[in-house]
């Protein structure tokens, strides 16, 4: 997994630059050792040059003193101390070499100085003795042989030559400086080549971590990011295609998972929300055809009003001047009494009517909804309509035909009351507009091929009367019209009777057409048969 791997390098990171702190306290020790061995010796070899020259500052003062010259007590003292101290710190500074080289095959120069400055210390002790006890030359002392005995003095300790001694070990220590000084050469060159080669190590470490991570982490992350992008926009149906089983297929994995919820939470929203609107739009719908159904209500609760004011004002009007007339002045015969009271029953019978037309419209209007539905023989229901119109018909010299044969297969479902009120007005507007002496026929017949499939019934009211014409036809069913012949043959009318008698074929999922000639007029309903399973189901 990339944790691991990540883990992984950076480990190796740290252990690189640890390493290189290791190497750099190394190389700053050996270095800082090396340097300490060059300045020890290079010290070493600048004190016995020093001694050297003090040495012969010392034989110079001497001499002078010797010849007579004047000698400050203070110089040979001063001179005398320096060489002491000089002696002391060479001794310190040997010290100091045979400690920094340690184990160093060199062993033996660091004996040789020992020695050497053992014999230079006896050396510088006789000498200050001799010093101390130099005089100056008596007046014709040897100065040739007195400056011999002061070489001898100067030049020899124990036998030995001290200036070669000095010299010696002058040109020892000048070999070691240089040697130190190749040495502390050749370890800056170590820890040079030991620097490079470990920077270059760490770059090349860091640009192969860096190519492989970046590699490695640029198309996840790519990827990711693209994801983020098209979940932020809303593209909840996109999905990282990452895979494997690294922390960034984990982060996709994670990611889709939030997606998916997202999605499916947008979807059940979406669900929900378009649940609520289709409530809404449903109680929408509701509360329009409830409202509606109130203008509808109150437009003909309205027309009903005007209707009734209309059709009641002129009856109640003529009984009401009837009977002022009747009233007005002196006594009248009683046969004038006879006629206006019968012209009020007549009055009174047509205001009857006009109030049954109303009420019957009314119920048409307002109760539509409410029909109940029955099994209704038709075969029936006509007979029974044609022996109620027959003492009319005959007032009117109209003959009412036989009322055809009991099948018993033609019934239908309706509101008997309501289908004997339609089956009543077509066959009174039959004999009312027919000639004195014409007939009024009713026949059935059976159809095919109505709505749904199901079987029809058309019932034909014909007679031989006046007859509409042809541009009258699509205007007899609107309310209060009457025709100009209709009024002449038959002046009492209201002009409802065809409207209520369509509307209750309408609430019965039938139809009603006139088809009239100038030899009479034929009225056409056609109602659907009730199903033989269903009148089946009825009767058990």
């Amino acid at each position: 997994m990339l944790r691991r791997r990540l883990t992984l390098v950076l480990t190796l990171f740290a252990s690189v630059v640890v390493l290189a702190a290791l190497l750099a306290a190394a190389s700053l020790a050996v270095t800082e050792r090396q340097v300490l061995r060059g300045r020890v010796a290079s010290d070493i070899a600048t004190g016995f040059i020093q001694l050297s020259a003090q040495k012969q500052r010392l034989r110079t003062w001497v001499a002078q003193m010797q010849q007579g010259a004047t000698a400050d007590g203070g110089v040979r003292a001063e001179l005398q101390g320096a060489m002491q101290g000089t002696l002391e710190r060479l001794k310190v500074l040997s010290a100091q070499a045979i400690e920094l080289d340690g184990d160093d095959p060199t062993g033996d120069e660091h004996a040789r100085r020992r020695d050497s400055l053992a014999l230079l210390s006896e050396g510088v002790a006789a000498l200050g003795r001799a010093v101390d006890e130099a005089r100056p030359l008596a007046p014709g002392a040897d100065a040739a042989q007195a400056w011999v005995a002061l070489s001898r003095v100067f030049d020899e300790v124990e036998g030995r030559d001290m200036r070669k001694l000095i010299g010696e070990n002058i040109a020892r220590e000048s070999a070691a400086v240089q040697r130190e000084r190749a040495a502390a050469d050749a370890t800056l060159a170590w820890v040079r080549w030991l620097w490079l080669t470990a920077a270059a190590l760490l770059a090349t470490s860091a640009m192969a971590a860096a190519l492989y991570f970046g590699r490695a982490l640029r198309n996840p992350l790519q990827l990711l990011s693209e994801g983020a992008r098209a979940l932020q926009a809303g593209q909840l149906g996109h999905r990282i295609p990452l895979v494997g089983r690294d922390e960034f297929a984990e982060v996709a994995g994670s990611v889709n998972a939030l997606a998916a919820e997202l999605e499916q939470h947008r979807e059940r929203e979406s669900a929900q929300r378009q649940h609520l609107e289709d409530l809404v739009a449903a109680r929408t719908r509701e509360l329009a055809e409830a409202l509606a159904s109130l203008r509808q209500a109150d437009g003909q609760r309205r027309r009903l009003f005007a209707d009734i004011s209309h059709e009641l004002r002129t009856p109640t009007t003529a009984i009401r001047g009837e009977a002022e007339i009747t009233l007005r002045g002196v006594d009248k015969p009683a046969g004038e009494y006879r006629e206006a009271l019968a012209r009020i029953v007549v009055t009174a019978r047509q205001l009857g009517s006009v109030i049954d037309d109303l009420l019957a419209m009314a119920r048409s209007d307002m109760d539509a909804l409410s029909l109940v539905h029955v099994p209704v023989d038709l075969e029936e229901l006509a007979a029974e309509a044609l022996a109620q119109a027959g003492a009319q018909a005959a007032r009117r010299g109209v003959l009412l035909a036989a009322a055809p044969a009991r099948t018993g297969s033609l019934v239908v479902a309706g509101d008997p009351q309501r289908l004997r009120q339609l089956l009543g007005t077509l066959i009174d507007n039959a004999t009312r507009y027919s000639h004195a002496g014409g007939r009024v026929n009713l026949s059935m017949q059976t159809s095919a091929g109505g709505a749904g499939g199901l079987p029809r019934v058309q019932l034909t009211v014909s007679d031989q009367g006046i007859g509409i014409p042809a541009h009258e036809l699509p205007l007899v069913f609107d309310r209060h019209f009457r025709g100009s012949d209709a009024r002449r043959h038959s002046p009492d009318g209201s002009g409802l009777g065809l409207s209520i008698a369509r509307a209750l074929a309408h609430a019965h999922g039938g139809q009603l057409q006139l088809l009239s000639t100038s030899g009479g007029t034929r009225a056409v309903l056609t109602l659907p048969l009730l199903p033989a399973q269903a009148l089946e189901d009825t009767e058990a």
